[in-house]
């Protein structure tokens, strides 16, 4: 019998449609019906479980998953075996410390002998001890903005998005505790499954360089290629092909997503004209 991956990821909430969208950019056929609760790909050979994502770590541990996509938060507060193979770029959001609003918040040591209600006691008991803090942790799970103001405890530790939850409860963020997004982790594998891991990693790899670069096109001056081709060096080297204008040629290159801008600005200058930028869709380096 072939060996088969056994992946775990949410059931419901912000990271299923994430995880499903990088597996099936990762060319996975999977059909994924109302209250499935596992699957297997058509054409790879991997089965997606669909489980609650704080029940993942322990499934990993237990050898019931080989592999799972989380929280990078949830998988510190579960402290269980396995390891992070990759960082997957996407659900990201913190962890924080949170105050009331009308408190004057005056540092770290404001926690000292306070109370804070979290869902995530282990990272908080860690972030406490590692700046000599002592303080009262009360573990509770959901509605965790409404604990201040009910008098269950003085602050809140919780996951931060945009921060409008917190705004709407009358706190405020005062202490970043992590920076989180969601990760690839895995267990102990044998050498058919570590194969098959590798395999769907580079395959990540590929969708991740694509998504954080553009493919641009432009029309230059012949006199302009050099200076371009330094601003857009592009993996190796710009494509250049000659117009039918006399001297005047057409440059593709790559460009990356977070330096675009700037870039367009400057090749614009550089008398481009023409410019086209264009989604990738893979990209193998």
């Amino acid at each position: 019998m072939n060996e088969v991956l056994r992946i775990a990821i949410q059931k419901s909430g912000r990271l299923q449609e994430g995880s499903l969208k990088l597996l099936k950019d990762c060319g996975l056929s999977i059909s994924n019906g109302k209250d499935q609760l596992k699957t297997q790909a058509s054409n790879f050979p991997v089965e997606v479980l669909f489980l609650r994502d704080d029940d993942i770590p322990q499934y990993i541990e237990d050898g019931v998953a080989d592999a799972g996509i989380i929280g990078e938060n949830i998988f510190a507060e579960k402290q269980k075996a396995g390891e992070i193979i990759k960082c997957l770029n996407f659900a990201k959001c913190r962890l924080a410390l949170a105050v009331p609003r009308t408190e004057q918040y005056s540092g770290i040591n404001w926690f000292e002998g306070k109370n804070i209600a979290t869902s995530y006691p282990n990272i908080v008991s860690d972030f406490l001890k590692r700046n000599n803090i002592t303080a009262g942790i009360h573990e509770i799970s959901g509605s965790v903005e409404i604990a201040p103001g009910i008098g269950l405890a003085d602050a809140i530790c919780d996951i931060v998005s945009t921060g409008s939850t917190l705004l709407s409860n009358g706190l405020k963020e005062v202490e970043l505790v992590m920076k989180s997004e969601a990760v690839l982790v895995a267990g102990k594998l044998d050498v058919g499954k570590k194969q098959i891991l590798s395999k769907l990693v580079f395959r990540m790899e590929a969708v991740q360089q694509a998504s954080n670069n553009k493919y641009i096109l432009l029309n230059c001056p012949n006199e302009s290629i050099e200076p371009i081709t330094n601003v857009i060096p592009g993996m190796k080297s710009p494509t250049i092909l000659p117009l039918s204008k006399p001297g005047w040629s057409s440059l593709h290159s790559v460009v990356d997503e977070n330096d675009f801008w700037e870039k367009i600005d400057q090749l614009k200058k550089l008398g481009a004209e023409g410019i086209l930028v264009i989604p990738i869709e893979k990209m193998i380096l």
